[in-house]
């Protein structure tokens, strides 16, 4: 099976093109292929599909084999693939995902293949029924105190398509993200368990995120994450509404709009093309 191996900003994923390809069980495939002594290594595996409603669709499995709605740092690399191995012709596309059709905007670089991605990653959503999250289904999850590890945190809790719980941290760098985020990943509080991000704020546009991804564990970046920092940053008085967001990978530009959807541009990176051989 071919693939192609991608990044966003160190958020890495083993992509397939299901234009050519047919992945029988791709919740196993994911798993042998994430494994990062085993497989190719990565934080999960990426499907790109015909649509009937956009221009390509994606699926997204986490490492541990599990399907997710969406993936920021993903679809952009989604749409590189699309564009550079022409799938589309154009630089404003459409991508199907789990959590609706998305608009991309696709910046060229000096050779003429796609260094950098603008996404509509929508609306964001703040009600816990839209996590899904218990408690009143139309109440915000705005500051929330929960006890895991004999620590206090407050949560402020946002959908985009997939769940984010936020977590606002004087160090980041120092912080036992590996020791809270499965805590707060599988805190009954989350029945579809959750995303948690750490993040500490340097100025009114400027944040550092460390990620615990649902299924994944730590990684460098994630792009829905980034956006629910950004709309959990204005909620809460911490930033303004356009930010840079530092991760681990490498920065993102966020902004969330007056209209409702939060704008994400980043780089997308081909690292190798190969061929997997099934087990």
């Amino acid at each position: 099976m071919k693939f192609t191996k991608m990044h966003g900003a160190g958020n890495d994923y083993v992509y397939i093109n299901g234009f050519i390809e047919q992945v029988d069980d791709p919740a196993e495939l994911a798993r042998q292929v994430s494994a990062r002594h085993f497989g190719i290594g990565s934080d999960g595996l990426i499907l790109i599909l015909p649509s009937r409603e956009a221009d390509v669709r994606m699926r997204m499995f986490n490492a541990d084999g599990s399907e997710a709605e969406m993936c920021g740092n993903g679809i952009r690399c989604v749409a590189k693939y699309a564009y550079d191995y022409g799938l589309v012709d154009k630089l404003d596309i459409s991508v199907e995902t789990g959590n609706g059709v998305l608009a991309l905007e696709l910046y060229p670089g000096g050779a003429g293949k796609i260094e950098r991605v603008r996404v509509n990653m929508g609306a964001p959503r703040l009600l816990r029924g839209d996590l899904p999250m218990v408690g009143p289904a139309e109440e915000q999850a705005l500051l929330l105190p929960l006890d895991v590890g004999g620590q206090t945190f407050a949560l402020t809790c946002v959908s985009m398509g997939n769940p984010h719980a936020v977590i606002y941290v004087d160090n980041v760098a120092a912080f036992p993200v590996t020791e809270i985020g499965p805590l707060i990943e599988n805190h009954s509080w989350f029945p579809r368990r959750t995303n948690v991000e750490f993040v500490q704020v340097l100025s009114p546009t400027e944040v550092i995120q460390r990620t615990w991804e649902r299924g994944a564990g730590e990684t460098l970046a994630c792009g829905t994450g980034a956006s629910a920092v950004t709309v959990a940053g204005v909620l809460t008085g911490r930033t303004q509404r356009k930010i840079v967001n530092h991760l681990r990978g490498g920065d993102l530009e966020l902004e969330w709009l007056q209209e409702g959807p939060v704008m994400m541009t980043g780089p997308a990176v081909e690292v190798f093309s190969g061929e997997y051989h099934l087990s």
